[in-house]
């Protein structure tokens, strides 16, 4: 018997001057514990002309995590801060009351050959704290827990899995974890897994209740706690989830809240330049 309740497949969406694969929010599926959004980048092979340029957007009520597995990105804030964001390193991201950045590809690759391959994901704050002051964390990939069987390698990116924590500072009880099969077995999590959960696997394939999923397909478990699946060789997946919060999460743009008044002025503030800028940047990008 299979334990995967919702099949979702990758669809493209267009971000500006770059296509991604969506993974969340989908019609059948909206959020899957706190994650509200995932949008897979590449991998996306760039010309020396060609660059990633999104320009100054806001956020409000989320943390936004950065996980590349090539390529770069210059990420800049209205806090100050700039930093390059390079593979198995992880930006962590919280807007709180509000927040605006831009990405782009930094200045030493904009006239060479390029590739870009990552995942972008949003992650909604609980209610106490979506107004909180906005904060920037930069985590070294060596601040990720990381380990290894002849089977398979593991990391844990955010979040807590058994007594297991990565460094990255999440706000409410969620799990982010990536998994590297050696060869074709059987993974069993659900010891260690709790509220929602879902799968996504990037490379490769796995099976479950006799089913088998490959590439580009989002998985979202009827059960975490029956996470039980063989992985084939040579695969590589991502597990996430964690608790639901009580309330509903709106979300409109860049905007995610449990209130849909602060998301009304939130697109007024936008409008009418009351977000914080970034320094040494110019322009913005327009409210839909």
């Amino acid at each position: 018997m299979s334990n995967v309740g919702i099949i979702l497949e990758e669809k493209a969406a267009d971000i500006g001057n770059f296509l991604v694969g969506r993974l969340l929010p989908f019609r059948q599926k909206r959020h899957v514990g706190p994650f509200v959004f995932i949008d897979h980048m590449g991998p996306a092979y760039l010309k020396d002309y060609q660059n990633l340029d999104v320009g100054p957007h806001p956020h409000i009520g989320l943390s936004t995590l950065t996980y590349l597995f090539e390529g770069s990105i210059m990420h800049r804030d209205s806090l100050g801060v700039e930093i390059e964001i390079k593979p198995g390193a992880v930006n962590w991201m919280t807007a709180g009351k509000g927040v605006v950045h831009s990405e782009r590809t930094p200045e030493y690759l904009r006239t060479t050959d390029k590739t870009l391959h990552g995942l972008q994901i949003w992650i909604a704050l609980p209610k106490d704290k979506e107004n909180i002051e906005p904060s920037f964390v930069h985590v070294d990939e060596e601040q990720l827990p990381a380990w290894s069987d002849e089977k398979a390698s593991y990391k844990l990116i955010a979040g807590k899995l058994g007594d297991r924590q990565s460094g990255v500072p999440v706000y409410s009880p969620l799990y982010f974890i990536e998994i590297k099969a050696t060869t074709t077995h059987t993974v069993s999590l659900g010891k260690d897994l709790y509220g929602e959960s879902a799968l996504y696997v990037l490379e490769g394939e796995i099976e479950d209740g006799g089913i088998a999923y490959g590439t580009k397909q989002l998985l979202v478990a009827k059960n975490a706690s029956l996470c039980e699946f063989t992985i084939k060789e040579g695969s590589t997946i991502y597990i996430f989830g964690g608790e639901p919060f009580p309330e509903e999460r709106f979300i409109f743009w860049n905007f995610v809240s449990s209130d849909k008044a602060v998301i009304e002025k939130a697109k007024e503030d936008w409008k009418n330049d009351r977000f914080p800028t970034i320094p040494n940047e110019t322009g913005k990008v327009p409210l839909p």
